[in-house]
């Protein structure tokens, strides 16, 4: 890791162009604090933008010294960010939702993954066809909403559910598959495992939930607890700007974006990060004219419904309650309070 840089006295954050117009940012001597940020998963290529901000001094510059945590396992984020083992988690839409379903005051304040990445993935040319997996054993990651991803893509496949053999692997869903535990798995990414899978000559057959008939949503998502948005949404805006020049440094030096991650996982290859980091970058920027780490309203409210039709969810979700884009660069200036 590479030490936070001496804070300049007076910091601002280029003019960046929405769809609403242009507007600046402009953070005026922040004071230095520690921000804790739990990730999703072990440190990968998702987490490019992250690291490389981290490098580069990019936090440093804007009075952040970021502590970046690795969870033990998939549903620790959350958790560590109600109890306030963290400032910010980074989490997946549909976590975010039942999460608040039950009662916690946490919400999404930007996109980092913009697109699903879960997918069926399975190796050695065996199905993913979901009309041929009657009968198969299936691996998940133990996250609810991914058992009922499974259940809804086998059941507009016309396979009987019962049929299938569900086993929790946590977050070895790769082992899982190489010693043929599972026929297949759900929760394995495609821009990741599927990526590696290929390169290892593992003969993987991919297929992303939203080609399976899953609403699309936003894979990961940067969450805070309310809060935090209510009083320090000056830390957070100054988080997601380092954050996006970060990201852009990795798009304009994907060498050095390698070398920053594998300093982050030193078990990961070179040509693995490579690999990865150039499938991950396209999913980490939103559409044109869209602001770094844009969140499509219209698109969290079909997924909300469809979670609620499939009994994620007690209660219908005015999806505009679960997420923010007032800290993106270029939005909602003037409306968050001092850091």
């Amino acid at each position: 890791m590479i030490r936070p840089l001496a804070i300049a006295a007076t910091l601002a954050a280029a003019a960046t162009l929405t769809a609403c117009g242009a507007k600046t940012d402009v953070v005026t001597s922040p004071s230095q604090r520690t921000v804790r940020v739990v990730l999703d998963y072990l440190p990968n290529a998702d987490h490019v933008g992250l690291y490389s901000a981290q490098a580069s001094g990019e936090f440093a510059k804007v009075g952040l010294d970021v502590k970046l945590i690795t969870p033990t396992d998939p549903s620790q984020p959350l958790k560590l960010l109600q109890s306030g083992g963290a400032d910010l988690a980074i989490s997946y839409e549909p976590e975010v939702l039942m999460a608040r379903d039950k009662g916690a005051a946490i919400l999404a304040v930007g996109a980092l993954a913009q697109r699903p990445l879960t997918s069926l993935i399975s190796v050695n040319d065996k199905t993913v066809d979901p009309r041929k997996l009657e009968g198969a054993t299936i691996g998940t990651a133990g996250l609810p909403y991914q058992d009922a991803y499974l259940d809804q893509i086998l059941s507009a496949a016309g396979v009987d559910t019962t049929s299938i053999k569900k086993v929790d692997v946590g977050f070895e869903l790769v082992p899982a598959m190489l010693s043929r535990r599972v026929d297949a798995t759900l929760g394995a990414f495609w821009n990741i495992e599927g990526v590696q899978l290929r390169l290892n000559k593992k003969r993987p057959r991919i297929m992303p939930v939203d080609r399976a008939g899953i609403p699309p949503y936003d894979e990961l998502v940067l969450v805070a607890r309310n809060d935090t948005v209510s009083r320090n949404g000056a830390m957070i805006r100054r988080f997601i700007g380092a954050l996006q020049r970060g990201t852009k440094s990795a798009k304009a030096d994907p060498a050095a974006a390698v070398t920053v991650l594998r300093a982050a996982a030193p078990k990961l290859s070179k040509r693995d990060a490579a690999a990865t980091i150039a499938a991950t970058l396209p999913v980490l920027f939103p559409a044109a004219r869209k602001p770094f780490g844009w969140q499509e309203p219209s698109q969290w409210q079909i997924f909300a419904d469809w979670m609620k039709r499939n009994e994620l969810l007690a209660s219908p979700v005015d999806s505009a309650q679960a997420f923010t884009n007032e800290f993106l660069p270029g939005e909602g200036l003037g409306s968050e309070t001092s850091p």
